[in-house]
């Protein structure tokens, strides 16, 4: 787990692996990852667009660039909090992610980053 604060809000990463859809011998990795997003600032704010950079070990670099979070573009209020799960599929088994969100605050319309923590994606069979 890695988390990193920026500007109040707190975005938290786990990942896990998962043997049941990927197929090491097609050199098909599947992970998951579950995000949560705490606002711990004083202002309402919400989630417009993502940015990704995927690292997978080999290959050339990945950005994956769009509106909200799987179909959502949640408001967060001061003290709360939002969790969601997605995915990511690595040709080596061994990579990593970076980003960060876009959020606006409600009260003015202005516009500001968040980080999104490095995390790190590793098929336990490639610890060998």
């Amino acid at each position: 787990m890695v988390t990193e604060i920026t500007k109040g809000i707190k975005v938290t990463v786990e990942t896990e692996y998962q043997p049941s859809y990927s197929s090491p011998g097609q050199y098909h990795y599947v992970f998951t990852y579950r995000i949560t997003i705490e606002n711990g600032s004083d202002f309402t704010i919400q989630l417009r667009r993502r940015r990704w950079l995927i690292y997978d070990a080999g290959f050339l670099p990945r950005e994956v660039e769009g509106e909200g979070v799987v179909g959502q573009q949640p408001v967060l209020e001061p003290g709360e909090s939002h969790a969601y799960v997605s995915g990511c599929n690595l040709k080596s088994g061994i990579g990593k992610m970076v980003g960060s969100y876009l959020m606006e605050k409600i009260v003015d319309g202005t516009t500001f980053s968040v980080n999104i923590p490095e995390f790190n994606m590793l098929a336990p069979m490639r610890l060998n």
